[in-house]
């Protein structure tokens, strides 16, 4: 059975659904999911491997020298060996994916490429789940080397619709990471670009960057709900309610009903109780075992709620 796509309008309309109709959307968007993904659901693990100190102003982001937040961790590029121990302990997670993620516009250091070269060849050999990486808008020479090293995937967000971008974000172009994800798609690599939303962005600008998403015809599809962290810049009444993240979630699903829908970031502190929602609205992927800057819940409470959900934790593997 093959899901037609969803319109930009239809989605706009169903964002906005309540009581039966809204319980329907979810219904839909599950028999989508089950229908594309079967049962099961995709975890991955990342490590912070170089934090802080950002020189773009991005207005949610911790790790920017534009906010003024306590307590973030600075520190130069990880270590090989130590990532490859966050690696064992995310694959020890059921994590199947380890993404490898460091601040700033973009990893150029010759030096640090070169480390990252010897980093994914140890994961490939160390670790059965595949290695994947966020460095920013890195050149196409770079990707291209740690492909040969044995990178499957490449993760750059285009963080919000591009008509909301310039209120989030000044220092940077917002089809910076449009261009980096085409690029790591044209040298052969597996793709995954999402967002986040909560930022004060409208149910349209929403669906807008769904649509973006889209058209970017990537592999995966990470979905972010903002957490907010004192001393960033974004100004807002009120998280997301539960319900208009899960009605976001089912309306990745029918827009990009064969793609894997990724809950990260901000689920926790989001949907509180109705985290396992996200599973029956659409999802087929989550991150586990904490986010950048936020601690996530412990990894047990995930896994039961997985199985308790009926669901089953699904393994890739080189």
């Amino acid at each position: 059975m093959m899901t037609t796509p969803i319109s930009t309008e239809e989605a706009l309309s169903l964002l906005k659904t309540e009581g039966r109709e809204m319980y329907k959307l979810f219904f839909r968007a599950n028999e989508a999911r089950l229908a594309h993904r079967g049962n099961t659901v995709n975890l991955c693990g990342i490590v912070n491997a170089k934090s802080g100190m950002c020189t773009e102003d991005c207005k949610f982001c911790a790790q920017s020298a534009h906010n003024e937040v306590d307590n973030v961790a600075c520190y130069k590029l990880m270590d090989t060996d130590v990532i490859v121990q966050k690696g064992k302990e995310s694959q020890a997670n059921k994590a199947s994916r380890f993404g490898i993620v460091t601040s700033g516009v973009a990893v150029a250091d010759e030096a640090e490429v070169q480390s990252l070269e010897t980093t994914i060849r140890t994961l490939c050999d160390t670790l059965e789940a595949l290695p994947c990486a966020s460095l920013g808008n890195i050149s196409k020479e770079t990707l291209i080397r740690l492909r040969n090293a044995g990178l499957t995937r490449y993760h750059c967000n285009i963080e919000t619709a591009q008509s909301f971008y310039s209120s989030i974000c000044t220092t940077r172009p917002w089809e910076d990471a449009v261009d980096t994800i085409r690029v790591a798609k044209k040298v052969g690599l597996a793709v995954c670009c999402g967002g986040l939303v909560g930022l004060g962005e409208s149910l349209a600008q929403r669906v807008e960057l769904l649509n973006q998403i889209r058209e970017l015809d990537v592999d995966s599809v990470p979905l972010n709900f903002f957490n907010p962290v004192l001393g960033t810049k974004v100004e807002i009444d009120a998280p997301i309610a539960p319900l208009d993240c899960l009605k976001f979630i089912a309306v990745a699903r029918l827009m990009m009903p064969t793609k894997e829908i990724r809950v990260c970031g901000g689920r926790e502190f989001n949907l509180g109780d109705l985290q396992s929602w996200s599973l029956i609205c659409g999802a087929d992927g989550m991150m586990v075992g904490g986010y950048l800057t936020t601690r996530g819940r412990a990894v047990e409470d995930d896994l039961k709620m997985i199985s308790d959900a009926g669901f089953v934790v699904q393994w890739h593997h080189h």
